[in-house]
């Protein structure tokens, strides 16, 4: 069973087919949809302002989503936060995908199918384009995604997660040794 908890009186909102591993936290003004999943040691805490997990998304193990007052955090369709990363008030777009270790900050925006490489910084209030590869401390755009290898992940995780989700729900049993 997951950590979840009600914060002030909202508790989290999740979908009966979303998946939340045992072992993940999901604290107050949280909504997950249908189909999407948050790993292992994953945190999601909704005190401070929403935080909205679209159908088909992934937040993955470690991670840690939050956000000022008034704002909020949201993982699009299909997106997908890697593992252990920070999400900090910003919005993912459709398919976009959030490289493992990267911090994406207050304001920023990756856009639709965009992939953000791993031990990245996106600044407060940057807006990465959709279909681009962005890289750095601080993140920059490389070069249009199409075409290059890491283009596969956008195309593989937002059937994968789901799936893989799926196998998890019917396949994990604790061990009570």
């Amino acid at each position: 069973m997951a950590f979840l908890y009600e914060f002030e009186g909202v508790s989290p909102t999740i979908a009966a087919d979303a998946f939340v591993a045992p072992t993940a936290t999901v604290i107050g003004d949280v909504t997950i949809e249908a189909g999407a999943s948050i790993w292992y040691g994953a945190v999601l805490r909704g005190d401070d302002g929403p935080i909205v997990i679209r159908a088909n998304a992934n937040v993955q193990d470690g991670s840690v989503l939050h956000c000022p007052p008034g704002v909020t955090t949201e993982i699009g369709p299909g997106a997908t936060v890697a593992h252990q990363c920070i999400v900090h008030g910003a919005v993912l777009e459709e398919e976009a995908l959030v490289g493992n270790g990267s911090v994406i900050l207050d304001g920023a925006r990756i856009g639709t199918r965009s992939l953000v490489a791993a031990l990245s910084l996106v600044q407060p209030g940057v807006s990465i384009p959709p279909g681009v590869l962005a890289a750095g401390v601080p993140a920059v755009v490389k070069r249009e995604l199409a075409g290059t290898p890491a283009e596969m992940w956008i195309k593989l995780n937002p059937k994968h997660y789901p799936a893989l989700a799926k196998r998890h729900i019917a396949g994990i049993k604790a061990i009570t040794e």
